[in-house]
C-alpha cells in the first residue's frame, strides 16, 4: 500500500491510468511488483494465461467491458500483455488430452482460445522438450492477445490513429529477464 497521502487524495478524486495490462493470475508473478507500478498507474487485469480472447459480442463479455472502459473511458496510451515461465495454463494448454478427458471445464474452454498457438508450436518445435514448447507456447500466446486485441473496434481505431500502442512481454520469473516488444515488431529489448 502506498504511504503518499497526496497520491491517494488525488486518486480519491479520479483515475487516468496510462496502461492497461494483462497479466497471469499467477500468485508468483504481480504485475505491479514485476512492473514497479505504484496505484493508479495501470489498470490491471489478471486471468489464467493473461489471455486475450477475440471481439466478440456474447462470450467473455468481462474482458470486452475491460478492454472498453481502459480504452474509451480512461483513455489509456498502451496495452501490455505479460506472459511469463512456469504458467500453469499455458501447460494445461500444451498438455491437454486430445480426446477431452479428464476436463477442466472452465480453463480448458478459457484455454481453447489458444488452441492455434499450440498447433504452431507443436509444428514448429514438437520434437523440444515439454519445458521448451510451453515457454515457446506463452510468447506466442502473448502475440496471439495482442492480434486478439485488435479486433476490438475500439482498439483498433485508437490503434490506427496512434493514440495506442500494444506491447507485449514475457517474464521469466526463475532466471530474473524480463522481454518486451512491441505488437508486430521482432525488435525484443531483454532486461535483467
Amino acid at each position: 500500500c502506498s504511504t503518499n497521502p497526496e497520491l491517494l487524495n488525488e486518486l480519491a478524486l479520479a483515475q487516468s491510468p496510462k496502461f492497461l495490462v494483462f497479466a497471469c493470475s499467477d500468485s508468483r508473478v504481480s504485475p505491479s511488483h514485476v512492473l514497479h507500478c505504484t496505484p493508479g498507474q495501470a489498470f490491471l487485469v489478471r486471468n489464467i494465461a493473461n489471455m486475450v480472447p477475440a471481439y466478440d459480442q456474447l462470450r467473455y463479455t468481462g474482458t470486452g467491458a475491460t478492454i472498453e472502459y481502459a480504452v474509451e473511458e480512461l483513455g489509456v496510451e498502451n496495452i501490455l500483455i505479460v506472459g511469463h515461465s512456469s504458467c500453469g495454463g499455458i501447460k494445461r494448454l500444451m498438455s491437454y488430452p486430445e480426446d477431452g478427458s479428464a476436463p477442466l471445464v472452465f480453463i480448458d474452454d478459457w484455454m481453447k482460445t489458444a488452441l492455434p498457438v499450440k498447433t504452431k508450436v507443436i509444428a514448429e518445435a514438437g520434437d523440444t522438450d515439454f519445458q521448451e514448447q510451453c515457454d515457446r507456447c506463452a510468447r506466442k500466446a502473448v502475440n496471439l492477445s495482442l492480434a486478439n486485441l485488435l479486433t476490438y473496434p475500439f482498439v483498433q481505431e485508437a490503434h490506427s490513429e496512434k493514440k495506442l500502442a500494444l506491447r507485449g512481454a514475457y517474464y521469466d520469473f526463475v532466471n530474473g529477464r524480463f522481454e518486451l516488444w512491441e505488437h508486430g515488431s521482432d525488435n525484443i529489448i531483454i532486461a535483467p
